[in-house]
């Protein structure tokens, strides 16, 4: 799911958080959850409820600061990755292991 813009606060098991995404996978969830955790956010993930019996099971993830806005976290570099790189959109995004600072220079193949 790509970056929104729009800041997004809702409850999640009780608590008040902002949405970092809405309707991801599990996959996309450990990636996150891992991610903010090493930067030092809470993270709160609930099941998402299905519409078919059929419909995957899809996740949402917040955190419990109310200021955070990934968007910014992310285009600013304020985010980490594990090993001290910052965080680009293209590492975000998952399209790329490696944390290339400048976006603009990112290229898919």
């Amino acid at each position: 799911m790509p970056l929104k813009a729009k800041h997004i606060v809702e409850e999640l098991n009780g608590q008040r958080c902002t949405i970092v995404e809405k309707g991801v996978a599990s996959a996309r969830v450990e990636f996150l959850k891992n991610l903010l955790e090493f930067n030092k956010f809470e993270v709160i993930v609930t099941e998402d409820k299905k519409e078919t019996e059929d419909a995957p099971t899809l996740f949402t993830v917040g955190v419990t600061d109310l200021v955070f806005n990934p968007v910014i976290a992310v285009y600013e570099l304020v985010l980490k990755t594990p090993d001290g790189k910052k965080v680009s959109p293209a590492y975000w995004d998952q399209k790329t292991s490696d944390s290339v600072d400048e976006y603009w220079e990112f290229q898919e193949n």
